[in-house]
């Protein structure tokens, strides 16, 4: 018996998670103007492995959604659009390094190690503020951003919310995690 490919949906899955899509793109037209459903469901059929990686962003509840397009690249780009950090991706460190770094107490994971396995990439400060345009996110959470390598090295990392109608950018030790904060993705297609 052939081994089940752990990157890949059934059919009926990709349909159920397609359907889902459609019906997140259209109610929220706002986040993606001059963008045909059409058009991002032909690159997403095209795509099985991408597919398989908005169905992690999906079941850790990120609520993917398309926020743009690349016109150099032709590729659609999906973030996680949850009100809040995603649940299924909380009380996690930054990275491996820091994971490692705990000697007790250690979180299940870490956001890079975790995007990495889904497929994905960490919003980085600029595409959070982008997607703060679209909407208020993360009113009562946080969430990890790629943290320049500069304050990596330092053993401090980036996670930026929004309060008082303003993101903020902060900083905290990289091995520290809590349950309310989590990592927002992006994914191209």
């Amino acid at each position: 018996m052939a081994k089940a490919n752990k990157t890949a949906l059934s059919t009926k899955q990709q349909q159920e998670l397609l359907q889902l899509l459609k019906g997140r793109f259209e109610k929220n037209k706002a986040r993606h103007k001059g963008i045909e459903w059409a058009d991002v469901e032909e690159k997403l059929k095209s795509n099985p492995k991408k597919l398989w990686s908005l169905n992690e962003m999906e079941t850790t509840e990120g609520e993917p959604d398309v926020v743009g397009y690349d016109k150099k690249t032709d590729e659609y780009i999906f973030y996680d659009c949850a009100p809040e950090t995603p649940k299924g991706r909380r009380s996690i460190c930054y990275d491996h390094e820091a994971l490692e770094k705990r000697k007790e107490h250690k979180p299940g994971n870490s956001a890079i190690q975790m995007a990495a396995d889904m497929g994905i990439e960490i919003l980085t400060e600029e595409q959070y503020r982008d997607l703060q345009k679209l909407g208020s996110f993360d009113l009562k959470t946080s969430s990890w951003v790629k943290t320049p390598a500069a304050i990596r090295k330092l053993g401090g990392a980036l996670f930026c919310d929004r309060r008082y109608d303003t993101v903020f950018t902060y900083h905290n030790g990289a091995d520290s995690y809590y349950g309310a904060r989590a990592f927002r993705g992006s994914l191209r297609v």
